[in-house]
């Protein structure tokens, strides 16, 4: 029944047909012929919209990495002592950790063209305090906004989720990831340069705030009255009405806020007491039907994170590589990483778009490559394993994604994204102690330590496949 929601939109983007419903006059763009919808001003404005989402991801990681490699730098230039710094660095982490679910069910309720552009915004305000911060105080202040609302790119992703047919989720998604990708590559260089003028960093980042306010109205010009959402403040999936699903995003959000009712006759609730709500729905559904998604993600998230928490120095110990040359290999990798969202198209055809298939697969190539890694006795095994472990990664987020809202439904996209972010932000905090500890072994302890952790990933997987594999498994979406 979802699937045949999001034909409309789909058809226009050309990921799938929109046959017309009985007695009702065809879309245009809707036809059989692809030329037809390709034609069609509604196929030319739903791919434009589903294009301008990616330049949203590309311009967010774009204006936050020309600013993260030089917060270390800048709040030590304020007077920071190394523990101060590191306190006020790691708050960013706890408040994703905690806003992340609360930001994505929020998105859920109020509509996502509200919640988006209130994300950047404030975004965009925290990176303005920050050009401004000349004192730890005012540094510390800037990263509170930051770490609630910078969830620009969980949004952007529950809304592709909103808009495209569930089998062409995954390759959206990733071609998504790699535009995000090829920003986040490109930022560092433009900081770097920036930083090296008069008051570098407070011009840094303001380029930053401005870059924010620039997607900010892009956001504001998308065609939101021409797409149809599925993700809606009554569209929540755990049980609630469905009775405004197909209409727009403005339409929701008219109907979001009449005075006195909802669709149901009952008293409206506060947006908040909605919230509240869902999230305590989705715990029900998180432990008894998707614990062990979340548990492959922390766990394959940590084992990638111990991989690279000492990659600079393992190879500085071990082969006596110089941190510039690894730096060169790290933005090779990062660079293979991006163009990995194009190779899933024939991926997951491969697969028949089994995401699970998918993600065991390339759960075990990653476990193969950090157990190769960690036992490497020339560069050349190494760069070999760096080269597959950044395609073996950035399909194994995009499908991990995928299952969450295979399993979970895309009717709660936002909330569903926005605790596996929180998962991964558990794995950054876990992730340096247990590098740490593994380090004092051996330089090859930490990618040991995560070789491991993706072998009970998989063992997890394994075991749990007869439920959430193939494509007929989602229960719960067809309910």
């Amino acid at each position: 029944m979802e699937l045949g929601r999001r034909r409309d939109l789909g058809s226009a983007l050309g990921l799938a047909p929109a046959p017309a419903k009985p007695g009702q006059e065809p879309r245009p763009g809707a036809g059989a012929g692809a030329g037809a919808g390709a034609g069609a001003p509604g196929a030319v404005r739903a791919r434009r919209f589903v294009l301008c989402l990616y330049l949203v991801g590309f311009l967010d990681l774009f204006g936050v990495s020309m600013v993260v490699p030089l917060l270390s730098l800048h709040v030590k230039s304020l007077g920071a002592s190394p523990t101060v710094a590191g306190v006020v660095g790691s708050s960013y982490g706890i408040l994703q950790l905690f806003s992340s679910a609360v930001v994505g069910c929020w998105s859920d309720v109020v509509g996502r063209r509200s919640s988006l552009l209130a994300c950047i915004l404030l975004s965009a305000l925290g990176y303005l305090i920050l050009g401004a911060s000349t004192s730890v105080f005012l540094f510390a202040l800037a990263r509170v906004p930051v770490g609630i609302f910078k969830h620009t790119l969980s949004i952007s992703r529950a809304l592709l989720s909103d808009l495209v047919a569930e089998k062409e989720r995954p390759l959206v998604i990733g071609r998504f990831n790699t535009a995000s990708s090829v920003g986040f590559i490109l930022g560092p260089m433009v900081g770097g340069y920036l930083t090296e003028l008069d008051d570098g960093f407070y011009l840094t980042a303001f380029i930053c705030f401005s870059v924010f306010i620039l997607n900010a109205g892009l956001v504001w010009l998308f065609p939101w009255s021409e797409v149809k959402l599925n993700s809606t403040k009554h569209g929540l999936r755990l049980g609630k009405s469905h009775a405004l699903l197909g209409k727009t995003d403005r339409e929701v959000q008219e109907a979001a806020t009449r005075r006195g009712t909802t669709v149901s006759g009952k008293p409206a609730r506060l947006p908040w007491m909605e919230v509240v709500s869902t999230l305590r729905d989705m715990k029900s559904l998180i432990v008894s039907e998707m614990w062990d998604i979340f548990l492959v993600r922390l766990l394959m998230g940590v084992a990638v994170m111990l991989y690279y928490s000492n990659f600079v120095l393992a190879l500085e110990e071990r082969f006596g590589v110089r941190p510039k040359t690894t730096g060169y290999l790290i933005s090779y990798s990062s660079a293979l990483g991006a163009l990995a969202g194009f190779t899933l198209g024939p991926i997951l055809r491969l697969y028949k778009h089994n995401s699970h298939a998918v993600l065991l697969h390339s759960s075990v190539l990653t476990f193969t490559l950090l157990l190769l890694y960690s036992t490497a006795h020339t560069m050349g095994i190494v760069v070999f394993s760096s080269t597959l472990l950044s395609f073996s990664t950035a399909i194994g987020r995009t499908c991990i994604t995928d299952l969450q809202l295979t399993v979970g439904g895309a009717q709660a996209s936002g909330t569903l994204i926005g605790m596996g972010q929180s998962v991964t932000a558990v794995g950054r905090v876990i992730a340096p102690l247990l590098s740490g500890v593994a380090q004092e072994v051996s330089p090859c302890g930490p990618p040991s330590l995560g070789a491991a952790l993706a072998l009970v990933a998989i063992i997890v997987m394994s075991v749990s496949r007869p439920r959430c594999g193939g494509d007929g498994s989602d229960k719960l979406k067809s309910e």
